[in-house]
């Protein structure tokens, strides 16, 4: 399943949101990268296994499952999350690109790739519309925490 949307962050027309700036905004996207609980109520705990400026190898821990993926930071643009073959588990990605149509306006677009094929797209398309909901959810409180982050001042 291959599956792109958009999340405002800067609505213009909404003087009600605290705006975020592009390094709020980025620094929110590396904290969800280097603490995944925080952003994922489903996760049981997460292990750092090497680290640099520009990527993060990790082990997540979904109650018995174990997951072993690779992050990289493109400062202020992208984090790309890899999850390669593994025991039963298919490769897949995750992609998240900051957007600016217009100054100080400001988008994340979430890219998820699970590997499969179009035919088996096809064949799972009831169980993948769910998946995709939930995706966009998840996406949505990833924002609300970066919001939540940068009014604590944890983002500056």
């Amino acid at each position: 399943m291959k599956f792109a949307h958009l999340v405002e962050i800067n609505d213009p027309h909404n003087p009600l949101i605290q705006k975020l700036s592009r390094t709020q905004l980025w620094r929110g996207l590396v904290r969800r990268a280097e603490t995944p609980t925080a952003f994922v109520p489903y996760l049981d705990s997460c292990r750092i296994l090497e680290k640099s400026a520009q990527a993060l190898s990790r082990e997540l821990h979904y109650g018995s499952l174990v997951v072993r993926d690779h992050v990289t930071l493109v400062p202020e643009r992208q984090v790309i999350y890899q999850v390669p073959e593994q025991e039963g588990i298919p490769p897949s990605s995750l992609v998240m690109t900051i957007e600016e149509p217009e100054a100080g306006i400001y988008f994340v677009r979430f890219e998820y790739d699970d590997g499969a094929s179009e035919a088996a797209d096809a064949a799972d398309a009831f169980y993948n519309d769910f998946r995709k909901s939930a995706y966009t959810e998840s996406d949505i409180d990833t924002i609300r925490t970066i919001r939540e982050l940068a009014e604590l001042g944890q983002l500056d």
